[in-house]
């Protein structure tokens, strides 16, 4: 059976690297169509909106998408398309697997760990206003059903995934009403998996230990802005967010996206890396229930990396065409 997917290539490098992303997934085996529509810069040039509706109607229709990198102009411009794809489609999980990849140049071995970010209120609620000139006040929203379905969310992923622990990141010594309920739903969903392990820490000293010791996690559940910064900085532990997939999961939808930047400076030059977004394209994969095509797509990332093929941001000299054609070579060969 053809699975349907809305393919959102973003701007700068975007098409470049989901091109790639296309190429190898398709090599997989899977049977994919791909719904392609455009977002950001483009969108709002063409359409005069960086989120045309008719990608969400897409996305509800086909249930999956995969979506590369879009520009978020800073302090001025247009809204974060992430954010809005989000908030629009209720896509309440943020999910970011960290591992090691072989011959990726890192400070850490062995590294493999996944941050559960919950994606729709916090501080990214959005609720600011000027109180008077030279004082803003950002309101940070945690209600009790959003803490617990994200709690629910990282424990049947540990379950499902064979993880043996989930560790809850607060700031509830200081945030004693917010934080303070989000680690108590944490605390109350835990009790329903008696097969799942639990602990809590203080994001803070969460920051200093993963950088020390990382292979001491396995599942972290964060409110948003804490996900947010911590799924970058694990990133940085197996060497950027060059190597590492994405996720945005809700009720019955999932957009499967590249976490790094649009990249303009180098954006038509062929210089690229890829493996984001094919990563990426591996999650989406296993959540369709390919696991075998995954499995191979996965395989062939390895081989081609471990064989020394590697793009100039991981030190080596391929371009992203080369880099992709080792993958279809390996997937061919093995």
């Amino acid at each position: 059976m053809t699975q349907t997917v809305t393919l959102i290539e973003g701007d700068g490098i975007g098409p470049e690297v989901t091109a790639s992303a296309v190429r190898v997934l398709e090599a997989s085996g899977a049977k994919l169509d791909w719904e392609r529509h455009v977002a950001g810069i483009e969108a709002l040039e063409k359409y005069g909106d960086p989120l045309p509706q008719a990608i969400l109607e897409s996305i509800q229709r086909n249930r999956v998408a995969l979506k590369g990198p879009v520009t978020t102009p800073v302090g001025e411009g247009f809204r974060s398309v992430n954010v809005q794809l989000r908030k629009e489609l209720g896509l309440f999980a943020n999910l970011r697997p960290v591992k090691t990849l072989p011959n990726v140049p890192s400070r850490f071995q062995d590294v493999d760990l996944v941050i559960v970010r919950e994606n729709t209120e916090g501080l990214y609620s959005g609720i600011e206003h000027q109180i008077v000139d030279g004082v803003v006040e950002s309101i940070k929203i945690i209600t009790r059903d959003a803490s617990r379905r994200i709690a629910r969310f990282a424990f049947d992923y540990a379950r499902a995934n064979g993880r043996s622990r989930v560790t809850a990141v607060h700031k509830a010594n200081i945030m004693k009403l917010s934080d303070g309920l989000f680690l108590e739903c944490c605390r109350e969903v835990s009790e329903e998996y008696d097969d799942i392990g639990f602990d809590e820490s203080i994001i803070d000293a969460l920051c200093m230990q993963l950088v020390l010791r990382p292979e001491g996690y396995d599942v972290l559940v964060l409110p948003n802005l804490y996900g947010d910064i911590v799924s970058d900085l694990a990133a940085g532990l197996v060497g950027g967010l060059g190597v590492t997939p994405g996720a945005n999961l809700g009720e019955g939808l999932a957009v499967f996206e590249a976490v790094h930047g649009s990249a303009p400076d180098i954006a038509g030059q062929n210089l690229a890396n890829p493996s984001a977004i094919i990563q990426s394209g591996v999650l989406m994969l296993e959540h369709l229930g390919l696991r075998d095509e995954a499995g191979r797509v996965l395989a062939a990332l390895h081989a081609v990396l471990a064989s020394g093929v590697r793009t100039g941001d991981l030190g080596g000299t391929a371009s992203t065409s080369e880099f992709t054609d080792a993958l279809l070579r390996a997937m061919e060969a093995g």
